[in-house]
């Protein structure tokens, strides 16, 4: 089972859309084959927060749509904690350039909140597109959810 954390301080995001990407993360963890207990936290927030974050921690001052921080990048495969909910990472998202992107690619906020969640989400499970063979799996295996789910293009 997923639990997901949502932080919006500035209520920037309706509860439904919140609702939509908690079923849509659970729909994807299913699919994932995720089986044990996770967790994982969804910020929402300006373009001010995302480009300080982004410069912070990736060195690119700049906004951007969508950071994730995984929690196992790296761990110690010998190390486990016993009994414990596992901790996927967090997905933060700029509400601003989500906003500009559903416009821009002519679908719903809402299609573009869950996309953005989704990718999110699959960098936290490891999935990356730093070169052209991963990202051809990465967006196949997000556009493959996404339809499963009944998120399409408007």
């Amino acid at each position: 089972m997923l639990t997901i954390d949502f932080l919006d301080e500035d209520n920037l995001v309706s509860e439904k859309a919140m609702q939509d990407i908690e079923a849509l993360l659970t729909f994807a963890s299913n699919e994932e084959g995720i089986e044990e207990e996770a967790e994982v936290s969804v910020s929402f927030v300006t373009e001010e927060e995302i480009q300080s974050i982004n410069k912070t921690y990736r060195n690119k001052d700049q906004v951007t749509d969508v950071i994730s921080f995984a929690l196992e990048e790296g761990e110690d495969e010998d190390f486990e904690m016993p009994e414990s909910i596992r901790v996927l990472g967090d997905i933060i998202i700029c509400i601003e350039r989500a906003k500009e992107q559903a416009e821009r690619y002519g679908h719903s906020f809402e299609r573009e909140l869950g996309f953005l969640a989704l990718h999110g989400f699959l960098h936290l499970l490891g999935y990356d597109h730093m070169n052209e063979s991963d990202e051809k799996k990465m967006f196949g295996r997000q556009d493959e959810i996404l339809n499963a789910f009944g998120l399409t293009r408007d």
